[in-house]
């Protein structure tokens, strides 16, 4: 996915706005996975490579046209989520613990405590861990 079309189009302000309208109906998985990506790109730790995977999928998320629209319930989000997915996987070592625990205070005060135990969260971190460890081990030699 080309990511540059859509840089022009993220504002932090477009991003809060779209986020606020859309939290019940998008869902916890398309908000925790925007909100993770949002505090990586504010995390001075993030690399401008990533920062740039990040602000063209957090584009793509604001803008008003999808390829599929976002008025449609659950299907709506599809395409946004696989946008956000994708650039969440491609910077997933640069997301540490103060980016998590940003992401899921702001998703609590979103969508209240209880979708903290909700098993998309959880997949989603167990895809964050996963692609870590995968990253982590890339070029170590296991004594082949």
């Amino acid at each position: 996915m080309d990511t540059t079309k859509y840089q022009k189009y993220f504002s932090t302000d477009g991003f809060w706005s779209k986020l606020k309208k859309v939290a019940k109906s998008a869902g916890s998985k398309v908000i925790y996975t925007g909100l993770l990506l949002f505090y990586a790109v504010e995390s001075p730790k993030t690399p401008l490579r990533a920062k740039v995977q990040i602000y063209g999928a957090l584009g793509y998320l604001i803008l008003p046209l999808d390829l599929v629209p976002d008025l449609l319930p659950v299907i709506g989000y599809v395409d946004d989520f696989s946008a956000l997915g994708l650039a969440l996987l491609a910077v997933a070592k640069n997301i540490d613990d103060d980016v998590k625990y940003k992401a899921k205070s702001k998703l609590r005060s979103l969508l209240g405590d209880e979708v903290m135990n909700s098993k998309d969260i959880i997949e989603i971190d167990g895809k964050l861990m996963a692609e870590k460890q995968k990253v982590g081990t890339e070029g170590v030699d296991l004594g082949k």
